[in-house]
């Protein structure tokens, strides 16, 4: 079992930065893939970033390529996301969720947190 938490949902102004945290407590924190997610209400979640156990490997949906980082530090139980070059259509509710292995389909991630929400102004 991992229970996860994000954290830094904020309201930011276009075009500006903001950093997502995911605390991880339960088992082995970097024996898990994670992945960082994003829903609107009334849509469906789709998947934002993805990085392997070790850091080492990453993927990313191509709306946010060059925009977002994703990391983690397997010391500190904790995976970010760092979002720059913010847009309105980035807000939404961010999760992030975790799995054995690196993947971008939401539907194979087993544990999940609550959500941070994230809006955008224009």
């Amino acid at each position: 079992q991992v229970q996860l938490v994000e954290a830094g949902g904020v309201l930011v102004q276009a075009g500006g930065s903001l950093r997502l945290s995911c605390a991880a407590s339960g088992r082995t924190f970097s024996s898990y893939a994670m992945g960082w997610f994003r829903q609107d209400p009334g849509k469906e979640r789709v998947v934002v970033a993805a990085v392997s156990w070790s850091g080492s490997g990453t993927d990313y949906e191509d709306s946010v390529k060059g925009r977002f980082t994703i990391s983690r530090d397997n010391a500190k139980n904790t995976v970010y996301l760092q979002m720059n070059s913010l847009k309105p259509e980035d807000t939404a509710v961010y999760y992030c969720a975790a799995r054995p292995r690196r993947d971008m389909n939401p539907n194979k991630y087993d544990y999940w947190g609550q959500g941070t929400q994230v809006t955008v102004s224009s």
